[in-house]
């Protein structure tokens, strides 16, 4: 009785915590609203109000953003060949990351915001989508929304889970509430046994947690990637040195200038294709570029880089992986600064050698298997960087090796789809009505 006393207490204290931010909420809505206009529209859904009904049952995954996305996407394609018969609704925080749903799955399946962590508003999510199934992508840990499946009866993967050391920190003050809330999930699905260590320390049990391995070296290269590189090579020789920089951020554009204006006083014909990370930075970058003296093209306008380009900016989602397999070397951004690193597999995934900074701890583990593999080289800053995509660029078989390096590492780390699968397996939902298990695609 202790422990449900103390449950409902904290559980109050939050709410109440979060009723009284609500009013914020619209605020940063209208603030995120200025910088990418996508922030203005489907206010409802924040709040779980919906104009449809929904009568069927379903699988619900919910994975923040792009990144996310991403990693779920060996997952949710096995499960959607295996079992035609699951409805699936698929949440997101970000608009980035509805973009990215809808570019793999278009109406294939149902996607909506996900609603801020009060109970009213969680309530309303479950009670309309109603689903029987809730895998939860990485380290999205809302108490309210965990307590309120376990209070309905729907159980709860944490499926590649992560939890960093910085991340295990932040949590130190809803510990508590944290842990109890981790408590509810049937299993947390660690990425590693690092990972996993930290789960048990933030509050999960021995018994709930299971290393799995990460999803994101089930990655597969894109099936057209061969014709997507032909065209590109229509446009840009292969004797053109090329180099991408993906995935920056703010803090990291600068040093991105500096590393193309030091780079093309050896190769003055040098492409920079520049993706940023978040879609408010493209004309951002665009102007950069044009302020450094150089020409520029965008994919949404020109398509393709001219031969007079000097930058080809990437302002489109869902062809990152393509762009990857065009260049000779890749910097994988988010790394220069404390933001924690994006995903290395990509590059490795088609063969390009990747570069990145000292701030990975979202990627710890991955990072430091690839270093040792020789797979990736991690840089200190900037200047290092530079340096070490001078070096690539000049040396074809270092990037082989390298690449070389990566595609092996990635092939021994194959297999994280299967274990989850047979983890999750006893929690499907039953075969639809009019579906029956001979009818799934082999």
């Amino acid at each position: 009785m202790r422990k449900d006393l103390t449950e409902v207490a904290l559980r109050g204290l939050y709410s109440t915590l979060l009723y009284l931010l609500l009013p914020a909420t619209v605020y940063h809505l209208i603030w995120r609203g200025v910088r990418v206009r996508e922030y203005f529209q489907r206010w409802g859904e924040r709040y779980a109000s919906y104009s449809r009904t929904r009568n069927r049952p379903c699988v619900w995954l919910h994975a923040v953003s792009v990144g996310e996305v991403n990693a779920a996407v060996p997952l949710v394609e096995r499960l959607r060949r295996n079992r035609p018969d699951i409805r699936w609704v698929v949440t997101t925080f970000t608009p980035t990351g509805s973009e990215r749903v809808r570019v793999l799955w278009g109406e294939a399946v149902d996607h909506v915001y996900l609603p801020y962590d009060v109970p009213g508003s969680v309530g309303r999510f479950l009670d309309h989508f109603r689903p029987q199934l809730a895998l939860i992508m990485e380290t999205e840990l809302w108490p309210n929304l965990m307590f309120g499946c376990r209070d309905r009866g729907i159980p709860v993967h944490i499926v590649n889970a992560r939890l960093s050391a910085r991340s295990l920190r932040g949590y130190r003050l809803l510990r508590p509430l944290i842990g109890r809330a981790l408590r509810t999930a049937r299993r947390v699905l660690a990425q590693s046994g690092e990972d996993a260590h930290r789960f048990i320390e933030l509050g999960a049990t021995p018994e709930q947690v299971i290393t799995v391995g990460n999803l994101k070296f089930d990655i597969a290269a894109p099936a057209d990637l061969a014709d997507f590189v032909a065209m590109f090579r229509r446009h840009v020789p292969e004797s053109r040195p090329v180099w991408i920089a993906a995935s920056t951020h703010e803090g990291e554009e600068m040093a991105i200038v500096e590393m193309h204006r030091a780079l093309r006083l050896r190769w003055p014909d040098l492409l920079l294709l520049w993706a940023p990370r978040h879609r408010e930075r493209f004309a951002r970058v665009e102007g950069l570029a044009h302020s450094a003296g150089w020409q520029v093209s965008t994919r949404r306008v020109q398509g393709w880089p001219g031969q007079g380009d000097d930058v080809f900016v990437i302002d489109t989602l869902g062809e990152l992986m393509g762009f990857y397999a065009c260049a000779q070397v890749a910097f994988v951004g988010g790394s220069l600064q404390p933001i924690g690193g994006h995903n290395l597999l990509e590059p490795a995934a088609v063969g390009t050698p990747s570069v990145t900074g000292p701030h990975l701890h979202n990627f710890a583990e991955i990072s430091q298997r690839m270093q040792r593999e020789g797979a990736i080289s991690i840089c200190a800053d900037a200047h290092a960087a530079r340096c070490e995509v001078e070096r690539l660029l000049a040396d074809p078989q270092a990037r082989h090796a390298m690449a070389r390096a990566g595609s092996a590492l990635l092939e021994s780390g194959r297999g994280a789809t299967g274990r989850t699968l047979e983890c999750i397996g006893p929690d499907l939902p039953a075969w639809a009505e009019g579906y029956q298990e001979a009818d799934a695609p082999a």
